[in-house]
């Protein structure tokens, strides 16, 4: 089994342990922010309107090896496949329940979905990302799933698919006082660190919130500068926390944000581990256990699941930094790897067939 303690070795392998012996659910996030419509802000989807249909079409995919409201295979500009395609690999092998969890899709897929009645994000430049009240809503409602969803499993995975959240999540830990800046991940292999930075500021000026106002109240943080799905995310750890559950957020620098909400709601973070891939940890334009370390002691495991040895030029980019993690794939992947003892190259082949499938829709 291949697995990568990346920060807090020891409770990552208390995890793991409690990990293989638990029953799991997964839940999929998604959402949308018109964030990722800035240009160069995000390459997931094949131009910047497009990243708002993103989340619909990974949805789907998981469900249906295929997207069905629309004639596209979820891919980059340059063709690289979504991160779905190692979830939904993963999932296959664990056999285990999944849901969606629609936190304010800009698009309705056509599947079906826990509605915890979200609102589409607006650009956080205007310094009003969603409204007060939305953003309490999105939060209560989803910890009152939570808390139903804690009793069925002992383990709940979280992943997300939102393009734009990585520079959401910068605006968010800014606002909070992190030292956040250059430590963020992109699904470009060259991160668009100064763009971000300079959406970034331009949001929190119009925001007039100070930090204090922020970490006092983090709702209205999110309210001004985050996005629906780490507003959801945060209210479904809580309220599965509640049932006495543990909880693997999969995904990679934007669980930061899940974390600083659930810190400053006073919220513990003991039955929580990040889930996420090697390609995140090596990442030399971002830093995951710099932001983690910052917020809270909360263990960092990765699956070491490697495309090097590919025949596809699609899965051989992850290995030259191309989108790295979403859609819950590394904390899916590692489960599956965790569950049945499965080395990297085992993984990567399923994957792989995955991806056949995927490219013979074309």
């Amino acid at each position: 089994m291949d697995v990568m303690y990346a920060y807090m070795p020891e409770s990552g392998e208390l995890f793991v342990k409690q990990l293989k012996k638990s029953s799991i659910l997964a839940l999929y996030v998604i959402g949308s922010t018109l964030t990722s419509t800035i240009p160069g802000i995000s390459i997931a989807g094949a131009n910047p309107e497009a990243t708002l249909y993103t989340p619909t079409g990974d949805a789907e995919y998981l469900f249906y090896g295929k997207v069905v409201s629309f004639n596209v295979i979820p891919t980059t500009p340059d063709g690289i496949p979504t991160p779905a395609v190692i979830t939904r690999a993963s999932l296959e092998l664990l056999n285990i329940p999944f849901f969606v969890v629609n936190a304010g899709c800009y698009v309705r897929p056509k599947i079906p979905f826990i509605d915890v009645n979200g609102v589409v994000g607006n650009d956080i430049r205007t310094g009003n990302a969603m409204k007060y009240d939305d953003v309490i809503k999105i939060y209560e409602n989803s910890k009152l799933f939570g808390e139903k969803i804690g009793k069925l499993a002992n383990t709940v995975l979280i992943g997300e698919s939102i393009p734009g959240g990585t520079t959401t999540t910068l605006a968010f830990l800014l606002a909070l006082g992190y030292d956040a800046k250059y430590k963020i991940s992109s699904a470009s292999a060259y991160n668009p660190h100064d763009l971000k930075i300079k959406v970034v500021e331009e949001g929190l000026k119009n925001a007039k919130l100070s930090i204090e106002e922020a970490r006092n109240d983090p709702l209205k943080a999110a309210s001004k500068v985050g996005d629906p799905v780490m507003v959801a995310m945060a209210g479904l750890v809580d309220g599965i926390i509640k049932s006495d559950a543990y909880v693997l957020l999969a995904g990679g620098t934007q669980m930061s944000s899940v974390i600083a909400l659930l810190k400053h709601k006073n919220v513990g973070l003991d039955k929580i581990a990040i889930g996420t891939t090697k390609w995140i940890i090596s990442d030399r334009n971002s830093d995951i256990v710099g932001l983690i370390s910052q917020i809270g002691k909360v263990p960092i495991i990765a699956t070491t699941l490697d495309f090097s040895k590919s025949e596809f030029y699609g899965l051989k980019a992850y290995e030259n930094g191309y989108v790295k993690e979403g859609v819950g794939a590394g904390g899916t992947a590692l489960v599956s790897q965790i569950k049945f003892e499965l080395s990297s190259s085992d993984l990567a082949n399923k994957i792989e067939n995955e991806y056949k499938k995927l490219i013979s829709k074309k």
